[in-house]
């Protein structure tokens, strides 16, 4: 059995690659596009198990909305402002 020894040339672009082609990209540039519509939120292992899928997670959200609501009197400022407040997904999320 023969190996083949690979040299420095064997990392190298193909010939057919324009490398001014390459070198004008723009780092971000679909980065407002992509974020646009997704609200990723990272959960820990021991809630992964608890919430297997993203419908479980969203109901279980619900379910605490509606109990942090009902904790003031129903239909006051008082109320709205709490379901407001666990409401706000509008704020852009950090630029890394």
């Amino acid at each position: 059995m023969t190996t083949r020894k690979q040299t420095a040339s064997s990392d190298e672009l193909r010939r057919e690659y324009n490398l001014r082609d390459l070198r004008a990209g723009v780092r971000g540039k679909y980065y407002d596009k992509a974020i646009a519509g997704t609200n990723l939120v990272l959960i820990e292992p021991d809630l992964a198990e608890a919430f297997p899928h993203a419908q479980a997670v969203n109901d279980a959200l619900r379910v605490l909305m509606n109990i942090a609501a009902n904790q003031v009197r129903p239909g006051t400022a008082k109320a709205k402002s709490a379901v407001k407040a666990l409401q706000r997904t509008s704020r852009k999320p950090a630029r890394r």
